[in-house]
């Protein structure tokens, strides 16, 4: 019986070394996704130009890197802040922890070089060797034209500095806590579609746009819901109360955007364009949806998502857009 127990013992501690040798790999290991890359974008009126069309109104960046007004509809960004980070992103959205935009301005930006700030963009790997959650979309620039990041880079480099010290740190439940060390990953860029491919185009747009990211429905552990590309549900909790869901954008004709012509689908997109944005109160409907991003693509571009939409696989998904009972 005593060496029954001895065999057990042995065993238990064998688990917890081996338990302890991964975690240890796994919190001074990584990530390691290799080193920034020798880089110097140049600031051409060109690379500018595409940098602030991408983060102004496709890739959405400043809706999450500048402080927003919860209390107007659509969370507008405050204006004399942009890109100054801070906001934050936590269990309300069912997220494992609480994460907070870093300021993005040249104010901080600028202790990073081109090469540490590509190499953030695209892998979730920090100048210091953290690990970003993928809240922060790497894991889709990474899979982006490289120029097109140079373009962000450089537009990056001339918009306005704001002096914002002092965003929280991270925290993160566990097992994120431990697990986050292996999310960064090395990039994968594609080119960029010719905009004569409509089709191609769009699905590249609706990448970098990461409209996947809200209207994929996704399961307790946040992947993605299988043969659900886009049918929306995901649900968000208002700061005024009330629970708003995402809107299924596949072509179903009686539960998603089928009947839409392309009117409608533009109508859709800027109907809060240079309105006025009221006031939201406790229980009132309100939206995370970046309207006022996404309404300054351009019709071409617009077009060329409208386009790709069509074409994805139709998905019976009845949404209630907005119950304000639900907590």
């Amino acid at each position: 019986m005593k060496k029954f127990f001895k065999v057990i013992l042995f065993l238990v501690l064998a688990v917890v070394v081996i338990i302890t040798a991964g975690i240890t790999y796994v919190k001074t290991a990584l990530p390691n996704v290799g080193p920034a890359p020798d880089l110097k974008v140049p600031l051409t009126a060109a690379n500018i130009e595409r940098g602030k069309y991408l983060v102004t109104s496709v890739a959405g960046c400043m809706d999450c890197h500048s402080p927003r007004d919860p209390n107007r509809l659509t969370f507008p960004v405050y204006t004399d802040s942009i890109g100054a980070g801070g906001l934050k992103f936590g269990h309300e959205f069912g997220l494992p922890g609480s994460f907070f935009s870093p300021n993005i301005t040249p104010y901080a930006m600028s202790k990073y070089t081109d090469g540490e700030l590509f190499k953030v963009i695209t892998t979730g790997e920090t100048r210091k060797g953290k690990p970003l959650f993928p809240i922060m979309p790497y894991l889709t620039f990474g899979k982006m034209d490289k120029m097109d990041i140079y373009a962000i880079i450089a537009y990056l480099r001339t918009i306005p500095s704001v002096a914002k010290d002092n965003i929280p740190e991270a925290t993160r439940d566990f097992p994120v806590s431990i697990l986050i060390n292996t999310m960064p990953q090395k990039p994968a860029f594609t080119q960029r579609p010719n905009p004569a491919d409509t089709v191609a185009y769009g699905k590249y747009l609706v990448a970098f746009a990461g409209c996947a990211d809200c209207h994929t429905p996704q399961d307790d552990k946040g992947q993605p819901l299988p043969g659900m590309d886009l049918a929306g549900g995901n649900p968000f909790r208002m700061y005024t109360g009330g629970v708003v869901r995402t809107a299924n954008i596949t072509p179903d004709k009686e539960t998603g955007i089928g009947l839409w012509n392309k009117a409608q689908f533009f109508a859709a997109i800027r109907k809060y364009q240079g309105k006025n944005l009221p006031a939201i109160h406790t229980g009132d409907f309100n939206t995370i949806m970046p309207y006022n991003t996404f309404s300054k693509m351009t019709d071409s571009d617009l077009s060329a998502v409208y386009a790709y939409l069509r074409t994805i696989k139709p998905v019976n998904n009845s949404v209630v857009k907005f119950d304000p009972q639900a907590k």
